[in-house]
């Protein structure tokens, strides 16, 4: 995959499965916990973004299972897909750092409400 930056949706998905290999629904449902209800996957736009990570090899078929007659993928982040997120952690987290030192909030006390 190449160096540029993922978009949310990507980033989301690649962070859902980080933990463990989830299924589709479970899959939108961590996106949504994850960006705080900012961002909901609907079925089209999960299922195009599950295929294209398929194909670039940063995701893979964990297992394939039937629930209630249904047939049921299981997906899990490959080695490809987490050396992409963990560049990705580590641009964003250098960026982080450098906003806080521009904004002078490095060692500054927490302000209370």
């Amino acid at each position: 995959m190449s160096e540029r930056p993922l978009q949310e949706p990507t980033l989301l998905i690649l962070t859902a499965l980080a933990d463990r290999p989830r299924h589709g629904y479970a899959v939108t449902q961590e996106v949504k916990a994850l960006s705080e209800g900012r961002v909901v996957l609907r079925t089209g736009t999960l299922y195009g973004a599950l295929d294209r990570l398929l194909k670039d090899g940063l995701i893979e078929v964990h297992r394939e299972e039937v629930v209630d007659g249904r047939a049921r993928k299981v997906y899990a982040l490959a080695p490809a897909g987490r050396e992409t997120l963990s560049a990705a952690a580590d641009r964003m987290a250098a960026t982080a750092r450098e906003a806080t030192r521009r904004l002078g909030l490095t060692g500054r006390p927490a302000t209370q409400t």
